[in-house]
């Protein structure tokens, strides 16, 4: 069916609104990105204090005492899956999940998962393995913290019945430009090598600080202050790699919709000008009927005098 220049016309309109949403989309996706990697910068200065106490402690404590963080030794293992609940991510969830599906079936007992997101969620699920609950992925930095301290409250409940003895984070990490890449951090027990290399770091005054109190309590409270850090920078990674995958779609996007619109123009140009090379050849048609048939009165005329 041939196109005319009232089709044309509408799908060059409907392309250019769509062009327009797709780049309202991609300044979101890009201010929505900023913030995310401000946040995780932001975590530092915090992160670094979390450090400090937590060396104070590890210098003070007892191996035996340092488990006291974590009850339960049975082997089991939880994980948090950081996904997402919204489209126009590509791969991003398939990318994150069957990482940890990998990485969890080489981990030996009971697995036990938290999705955040209901993509992530639908994909852990069709996969057959245990998915114990699914949070809703934050809209805001300032929803991030709320995130956290549910997925805090939901592990330390199975924590109290003895139920779990690791802790594992999936989620995917920003790399430059619009990439990113899908890494696992065990959060619990908390890694040996890491104890030791906070144990022997340098306080920064002169005077070692000493904990008044109880120093069990105080690491406690220090270990929850590592895992909400650990937490909130991995949703806002996850969340700055969404938006990533988010720009890069629309960008592929909003070069396709410019093809598309130039194809559309060219198509319509020339089938605007055929229409006006034809309106032109009936012109010059009309013109010459009308010049021949001039000639021919003019003719008879001068036939009819003689």
């Amino acid at each position: 069916m041939s196109e005319t220049s009232a089709s044309l016309r509408r799908k060059l309109n409907s392309a250019g609104d769509l062009q327009s949403v797709v780049r309202t989309m991609k300044a979101l996706a890009a201010s929505s990105i900023g913030q995310y990697e401000k946040s995780v910068r932001a975590l530092a200065d915090y992160y670094g204090s979390v450090e400090l106490g937590l060396s104070v402690c590890f210098r003070e404590s007892q191996p035996a005492r340092l488990r006291a963080g974590r009850k339960g030794q049975c082997g089991s293992v939880s994980a948090v899956i950081f996904g997402s609940d919204q489209g126009l991510v590509g791969r991003f969830n398939e990318v994150v999940v069957d990482f940890a599906l990998q990485r969890l079936t080489s981990l030996p007992g009971q697995h036990e998962v938290w999705a955040v997101g209901e993509r992530a969620h639908a994909r852990l699920a069709d996969s057959g393995l245990a998915v114990r609950g699914v949070f809703v992925v934050p809209s805001s930095v300032k929803a991030i913290a709320p995130l956290v301290g549910q997925i805090l409250v939901d592990s330390e409940s199975g924590d109290s019945q003895g139920e779990a003895g690791e802790l594992h984070l999936f989620y995917n990490r920003p790399t430059s430009g619009a990439a990113y890449e899908p890494v696992a951090q065990r959060l619990l027990p908390l890694d040996e090598k890491w104890r030791g290399q906070l144990a022997e770091l340098p306080w920064p005054a002169g005077n070692l600080p000493e904990i008044i109190g109880d120093g069990a309590a105080t690491l406690r409270a220090l270990i929850r202050e590592y895992l909400f850090v650990s937490l909130f920078r991995a949703c806002a990674e996850s969340l700055a790699s969404e938006n990533a995958s988010r720009l890069a779609a629309m960008e592929r996007a909003d070069t396709n919709i410019g093809d598309l619109l130039e194809s559309l123009r060219g198509d319509f140009h020339r089938l605007r000008q055929s229409g006006i090379d034809e309106e032109l050849f009936d012109v010059v048609s009309g013109f010459d009927a009308l010049a021949e048939d001039a000639g021919i009165k003019k003719l008879s005329k001068r036939a009819k005098v003689k």
